[in-house]
């Protein structure tokens, strides 16, 4: 699929990933929108390539209301990239409050936001949704119970929906990154092995795009590794990964 011309909603593209993904689809010719709630943000990164619609997801009321901005905005809409997202790391007491945060914004706020978009789509006929989930999904890691449970809910729906949208020419990209130099992962203070930095995740995930891709996991040695790690027995996992005293 040529990028060029199709006309791109990005949400969660204030900073990191989105921001990045922006500006090169922005370079590959794409009609841009973005979103998120850091209005100063959205400005830095559209400059005067790309439309800003502010919005916060977790605000179900204000996302068809932002579809529609957009989409008068753009004069159509083709693709929409799921990029908004929330981490903190789990202390050694478990924090319900955090990981309700995370349910909101994870969750419920990519819920919100597929809610909109995909009857619109669907009217279309055609169009691409594109979840920007992690590889964090992929198993259980000690610090990552409630971003990781929600990371794990978003591949297993974007799974059922490559496959309920199928037959109204819709496609589906799930996209489980690594570790990528982001506002979000300067706080971690773990090992990021393989870390690639926000324009090579942005060229990755464009390139996907192009191909009409059903799933990317990158880089290429986080996908070895996560893959190798689903093979694990759950029992030697967990020993593993437990602290030595």
């Amino acid at each position: 699929m040529d990028l060029a011309g199709r006309k791109v909603w990005i949400i969660g593209a204030s900073t990191g990933i989105g921001a990045a993904l922006a500006s090169e689809l922005a370079g590959r010719g794409a009609a841009v929108a973005v979103s998120a709630r850091r209005v100063d943000g959205l400005r830095a990164v559209a400059g005067d390539r790309m439309a800003v619609v502010p919005l916060d997801i977790t605000d179900a009321d204000r996302v068809p209301h932002a579809l529609a901005e957009v989409v008068e905005a753009l004069g159509g809409l083709d693709i929409v990239v799921l990029s908004a997202g929330y981490w903190k790391q789990m202390g050694e007491d478990f924090d319900v409050e955090s990981f309700h945060r995370h349910l909101d914004v994870n969750l419920g706020g990519f819920a919100n936001c597929l809610g909109a978009v995909i009857p619109y789509l669907r009217e279309r006929g055609a169009g691409m949704i594109v979840g920007i989930s992690s590889v964090a999904g992929y198993r259980g890691l000690p610090g990552s119970e409630a971003y990781g449970a929600t990371k794990a809910a978003q591949i297993n729906l974007l799974e059922a929906l490559r496959v309920r949208l199928r037959p109204d020419g819709i496609d589906v990209l799930t996209v489980c990154p690594g570790f990528v130099e982001t506002e979000m992962t300067e706080q971690n203070t773990f090992p990021m092995p393989f870390i690639v930095s926000a324009p090579a995740a942005a060229r990755a995930i464009a390139d996907g795009m192009a191909k009409q891709s059903a799933r990317i996991v990158f880089p290429w040695q986080m996908a070895l590794l996560m893959k190798a790690a689903k093979l694990v027995p759950d029992r030697l996992w967990a020993l593993a990964l437990t602290p030595r005293s």
